[in-house]
């Protein structure tokens, strides 16, 4: 058997232009000479020179019959620089991608499945689940200078953990059939869901679902990442779906709904190219105000507030039965009235509905 032997692969390798140089310097010969005795332009010998252009086959055998060096070696001395420029530009590329995946919540990423098989890595398992091809294409499609996010300076979501938390939404949405949006449509199916706060929440925004889909929008409830702190988003996918996303990140009925509303206000009121991104109560600019109020008049029409809030009682008994005149959750009218100042954040918060996730089986 034949002894192993130690293969020795170099990091650097000589550029052909360094070698042609070197050539042409000691046989006196200056680049445009050369040129002329190949039958090539000055510009293409200037380019292999200074490795802008490489040697191909048909120029190898020029160099072969003008400086006697076989044209074998010449391509070699190509293709061995060009695999060292491959490599290098591979391990800055790969270098690269494991930074950019460590930006993310991995460990809770990982736990929702997204995590890498046993033959590739954890960038390649990101760029799988985002559906894109490199780290350039993602920068592309959902870096924050390509999206325009509607929050402002001040909202606090990392601007990687809140692309996964929007794929995420994206691929639930994905799954769910939908006819053509029409906003008469989405207008009745609010109107429905409504009356849905009463309604015990799992069940009740399995019905939301329904009634969104039926009128052409989806609807995603997708648990919020670490460095996510978002209650809701909106967006079109396509001209015939717009999606909502809710996060339920405080965790009570009073934010979950009021989060869905607001967020329905963005498909009704405002344009098809914007990403909306929301925090609890919105993030201050004309969009995120006007929503804020749609929001709040449907599920608290204006008169009706105005005569309860007037009237100066804020107990467990006026907030019930107000809220059971009105078919909507005790929970959104203390939400309201702890919003508006009329109780202290501490006080009725008994009336709300407290939410759980619970973790797949």
């Amino acid at each position: 058997m034949p002894a192993a032997t130690n293969r020795y692969e170099p990091d650097y390798a000589v550029p052909p232009g360094h070698v042609l140089k070197e050539r042409l310097d000691a046989q006196g010969m200056t680049p445009a000479e050369f040129a002329r005795r190949c039958g090539r332009s000055a510009k293409l010998i200037s380019e292999i020179v200074a490795g802008k252009a490489p040697i191909e086959p048909r120029t190898a055998l020029q160099f072969e019959k003008v400086l006697g060096v076989d044209a074998g070696i010449w391509l070699g001395i190509e293709t061995d620089y060009r695999l060292q420029q491959t490599r290098a530009a591979a391990a800055e590329e790969s270098a690269a991608a494991g930074a950019w995946s460590r930006s993310f919540p991995l460990r809770e990423l990982a736990r929702r499945g997204i995590k890498p098989a046993t033959d590739e890595d954890m960038a390649s398992a990101l760029l799988s689940f985002f559906g894109v091809a490199s780290v350039d294409a993602w920068h592309v499609k959902y870096g924050a200078k390509n999206v325009a996010y509607r929050h402002s300076p001040s909202f606090e979501s990392d601007s990687f953990a809140l692309a996964a938390w929007l794929r995420l939404a994206e691929i639930d949405a994905a799954g769910q059939r939908c006819a053509d949006y029409r906003p008469s449509a989405f207008r009745a199916a609010l109107r429905e869901m409504r009356r849905l706060t009463r309604t015990p929440v799992p069940e009740s925004l399995e019905e939301a679902r329904r009634l969104c889909n039926r009128a052409g929008v989806t609807l995603s409830l997708v648990e919020p990442l670490p460095r996510t702190r978002l209650s809701g988003a909106a967006w079109w996918p396509s001209a015939r779906h717009p999606a909502i996303a809710l996060s339920a990140r405080h965790k009570t009925d009073d934010h979950l709904w009021f989060s869905l509303f607001h967020e329905a206000a963005h498909i009704l009121l405002h344009g098809k190219r914007n990403v909306f991104v929301d925090g609890a109560a919105g993030n201050g600019n004309d969009e995120e105000t006007e929503a804020n109020d749609w929001a709040a008049d449907f599920l608290l029409p204006r008169a009706a507030w105005r005569r309860f809030v007037d009237g100066g009682s804020y107990n467990r008994a006026t907030v019930l039965r107000f809220a059971e005149e009105q078919e909507i959750a005790p929970g959104i009218v203390v939400g309201g009235l702890q919003h508006a100042g009329h109780l202290p954040w501490n006080r009725l918060n008994r009336l709300k509905v407290r939410l759980q996730w619970t973790k797949a089986a």
